[in-house]
């Protein structure tokens, strides 16, 4: 049962997934606390309030900074919004060269996917703790086991993120708290430069999913306690399991011929 006072805040809220995690959260009864960098999330903050008599609150900053969630955890105790789900979905989505892309764009990545989402489930973590109740999601991907050209920084910020998730669910457990991972493959966000025919194709055939699906399915595992969950399953298994099997010689190779 959820509580009037109870709040939901959700990171990257003004667009994918994020929107969809607003909807689907205020639908089952929850206030929402949303964050984003991009104005837009008012928009999303309004259509949710008034579609489902929920109170929606918006937060417009930058998560990519070293002190951004700090800042973001102050602010909520100041304005005394007691935070019960916590879905860190912020993130950019980015296939290229390490040493391509800038310096600050690197370290922008880093933070945004490594050091903000960690220490909100820090921050919030311990309130949870204290009231023997809460719920933390954090969105990792596939790419965390897929160690390729392109995918350098992406992937391994998501994998740390996948391993540190595992680590506090099985910390918080004991506290009454959940702790979920999840790991989409591909998801129809927009993010993905391929026409739009593959993009249907691919939704036909379960390689691709909606962001309704996806979160429908991410948070009936964090309320039923689990502990990571991969969406769509049989799709990312069978593409992980080819690519393990990919030596590096092969990858250098398919690097030299500039293939990918």
């Amino acid at each position: 049962m959820v509580g009037q006072s109870s709040y939901a805040l959700v990171t990257g809220a003004a667009t994918g997934m994020g929107v969809e995690y607003a909807r689907q959260l205020a639908k089952r009864g929850y206030n929402l606390i949303l964050v984003d960098i991009n104005p837009k999330v008012q928009q999303v903050a309004e259509e949710v309030s008034s579609r489902y008599s929920v109170q929606a609150r918006t937060i417009i900053m930058n998560l990519g900074t070293e002190q951004a969630a700090d800042e973001l955890y102050q602010r909520c105790k100041q304005e005394g919004l007691p935070v019960e789900v916590l879905i860190n979905n912020a993130g950019v989505y980015h296939d290229s060269d390490i040493l391509d892309d800038s310096v600050e764009f690197n370290r922008t990545i880093l933070t945004l996917h490594v050091l903000t989402p960690a220490m909100l489930c820090r921050l919030f973590g311990e309130d949870m703790r204290q009231r023997g109740q809460g719920y933390i999601l954090n969105v990792s991907s596939i790419t965390k086991r897929i160690a390729i050209q392109r995918l350098g920084t992406y992937g391994s910020t998501k994998a740390f993120l996948s391993a540190f998730t595992r680590s506090l669910h099985i910390e918080m457990k004991g506290y009454g708290v959940n702790v979920l991972a999840v790991h989409p493959g591909a998801v129809d966000t927009g993010l993905f430069s391929i026409p739009q025919w593959v993009t249907k194709a691919g939704l036909a055939l379960g390689i691709i999913v909606t962001p309704r699906y996806l979160v429908r399915r991410a948070l009936h595992a964090l309320f039923a306690g689990c502990a990571s969950v991969t969406v769509p399953w049989l799709w990312s298994k069978l593409l992980l399991f080819f690519i393990a099997l990919l030596p590096t010689s092969l990858l250098r190779l398919i690097r030299k011929l500039k293939l990918f």
